[in-house]
């Protein structure tokens, strides 16, 4: 973390000096915004924090409920989304509360009449998918770290409680804040109305802006009620500490361990529901899930002491065709203005427990592109890309869903004979660790993504998928650390040049050259769209990782636009030149699969996807890459 940068200035780098124009406890909503964003739950709340980060962008998020989220239904947290939380600089604070997710146990009926034995352990997640762990965390303290970094902006941004959406319409002829919204307000009889250049209804699964838009959640049910119930309990069942998943004659049942040491979820399977039923006809009581459970649980006891928070579901597989407000084929002739996310366009069981976790990826994908445009860096046509992109993830998640959903919801049989085998819902949840990890997706060949005809040069870093971090060590001062947490959810595109061999002493090739033509050339992405008053950074955050070990490298000979001067007093950056840890781990070149002879170019747009992987000395491919959305400066 960097700060001192423009003049010293005491107390906690992370609050931001607040603008003239911050936001006021208690004020009115305002009447203007560039984004509204509808809903604090944790799609929302991305989107809100990483657009707070933009002091020239007005943002505000407004929230039907009267107050912050105290007890949260979600909580797990994927390894990709952990590695989400690091560019928002909390992944620490989120480690340190959490329960850690190590292995996952298999149960399955016993020779005991009507009791469980267990018959499987794996590890949860991988080795080597992520520096992340899986872990799990009260939805709620992920919306504290949120309102924090939101708290600590230079907008000083907060909520608007009490405010619920009555209409949202869009007048395609106004030149400039084209959505009106009407709010009601809780307390009064006068609705509020708010003009903006965008609107996001991150406002779940009863979306009133997805209903203003005339979107659809379209879908199917799989007639199956199950309970769920966070609990304090005295128990022998020995894996009440792991994640447990437990078919059982009586039913089935999933064990997660929450934060604490004490508190434990269960997700219980309960009644058959008719063809068109929902579970709240059932009026099925706590008393019942609890039953459930302990019959499930047999020959092991649960003695519950006390129901934090208890609730019943249907599974359900649903989805929207788009998630903006353009029709179908107009997309070539009509911007999108009104965008939805989270819960508001997929809706999936919560035993993957993927629905926070790709909800948030949602607005991640979204806000910077709507950061972008609206900081006039990219052409406004980009903001189609995001229904492109994550819908079909959405897809994905919801094929995924429907099958464990069913494996789960089978009767356990052995020797394949009716129902489910054991062993097989086992290696169904083994082959899946990536996709459950929030590691399975890959955006296609588009406008952000290249074509991979240069992947044998990273072959670790594939095109379209999450930057895997690696170990390195920073030259300048000997500090080893992980490579993909120098970016932070900033808007800023990351360039990554690995060297090649004898690069750190060739001036004409490699990295020099590719440094020359950046600062250099009419052509260079660092030339054309960074405004002269901007640091040389801020838009391309280039990074350089060479070969030879640390105490090799001559700091002092590198480029300068690896020693790039900023800040009102034109500080020197010494953070942007790296070797691999080869004392302590295994080196980077290796690891990710790295040409060592010629090296690459790892392109990585600001969500942390790859989005090209060039050779060094592809200079115009480079620059014909971003000629494709983003703006000149004038």
């Amino acid at each position: 973390m960097q700060f001192h940068l423009n003049g010293f200035q005491a107390g906690d780098p992370r609050v931001a000096p607040a603008l003239a124009a911050a936001q006021q406890p208690g004020a009115a909503l305002p009447a203007q915004v560039d984004v509204l964003v509808v809903g604090c739950g944790p799609a929302g709340l991305t989107l809100a924090a990483q657009l707070a980060a933009f002091p020239d962008i007005h943002c505000c998020i407004v929230e039907a409920k009267d107050g912050p989220l105290q007890l949260g239904q979600a909580d797990g947290i994927a390894c990709r989304t952990m590695e989400m939380f690091e560019a928002f600089g909390f992944s620490e604070r989120v480690l340190q509360e959490a329960c850690w997710i190590n292995e996952v146990t298999f149960w399955k009926p016993g020779a005991e009449q009507g009791g469980i034995v267990r018959h499987g352990r794996v590890q949860d997640t991988p080795d080597g998918l992520s520096e992340f762990p899986h872990v799990v965390l009260n939805q709620a303290r992920v919306h504290d770290f949120y309102l924090e970094q939101m708290r600590h902006s230079p907008s000083r941004m907060e909520p608007y409680y009490g405010r619920s959406v009555l209409d949202v319409s869009v007048d395609p002829g106004a030149a400039d804040h084209p959505v009106t919204v009407r709010l009601a307000r809780a307390g009064t009889d006068r609705p509020e109305t708010v003009r903006a250049r965008y609107v996001v209804g991150c406002d779940g699964a009863r979306s009133a802006v997805r209903k203003a838009i005339g979107r659809q959640l379209v879908g199917n049910s799989a007639n199956q009620a199950w309970g769920v119930m966070d609990l304090l309990a005295v128990t022998d069942f020995p894996d009440i500490r792991s994640k447990a998943a437990v078919q059982s004659e009586h039913g089935n049942l999933l064990v997660i361990p929450r934060e604490g040491g004490y508190l434990v979820r269960l997700y219980v399977e309960m009644d058959k529901l008719g063809e068109d039923e929902r579970a709240a006809q059932r009026n099925i009581t706590l008393e019942q899930l609890i039953a459930t459970a302990q019959r499930i649980l047999h020959p092991y006891t649960l003695d519950v002491k006390d129901v934090p928070w208890w609730s019943v579901y249907e599974i359900g597989q649903r989805i929207c065709a788009r998630y903006d407000d353009v029709p179908a084929g107009r997309a070539d002739r009509q911007l999108p203005r009104v965008f939805i996310a989270g819960d508001a366009c997929h809706t999936h069981s919560p035993k993957a427990g993927q629905g926070m976790n790709v909800s948030m990826q949602d607005s991640f994908n979204l806000g910077w592109k709507l950061a972008a445009v609206l900081r006039g860096q990219c052409e406004p046509g980009l903001l189609h890309s995001y229904t492109a992109e994550r819908q079909a993830v959405a897809q994905q998640l919801i094929d995924f869903d429907r099958d464990w959903a069913r494996m789960f919801s089978d009767r356990p049989a052995e020797g394949g004979t009716g129902g489910v085998d054991p062993k097989a819902f086992q290696r169904y949840f083994e082959q899946h660790g990536r996709f459950t990890a929030g590691l399975g997706t890959h955006y296609r060949p588009s406008l952000l993504c290249g074509e991979a005809t240069h992947q044998a040069l990273a072959s670790g870093f594939v095109v379209g998928t999450r930057f895997h971090s690696a170990p390195v060590v920073r030259v300048a001062d000997a500090r080893p650390l992980q490579l993909g947490h120098v970016a932070r959810a900033d808007g800023r595109w990351r360039l990554y040049a690995f060297a090649g061999a004898n690069d750190h002493r060739d001036a004409a090739t490699g990295v020099q050259a590719l440094c020359r033509f950046l600062a250099e050339s009419p052509d260079s992405p660092v030339r054309r769209y960074t405004r002269a008053d901007q640091d040389l950074d801020e838009v391309f955050d280039l990074r350089a990782v060479f070969q030879p070990h640390h105490r090799e490298l001559a700091l002092e000979a590198m480029p300068a636009l690896l020693l790039p001067r900023k800040g009102r007093h034109g500080l020197v950056d010494y953070e942007k030149v790296f070797a691999p840890d080869l004392d302590h781990g295994p080196d980077i070149f290796a690891l990710r699969g790295i040409d060592r002879a010629q090296g690459a170019l790892v392109v990585v747009r600001p969500d942390q996807y790859v989005a090209q992987v060039l050779p060094l000395h592809a200079h115009q491919a480079l620059a014909g890459f971003f000629a494709g959305f983003m703006r000149p400066v004038s």
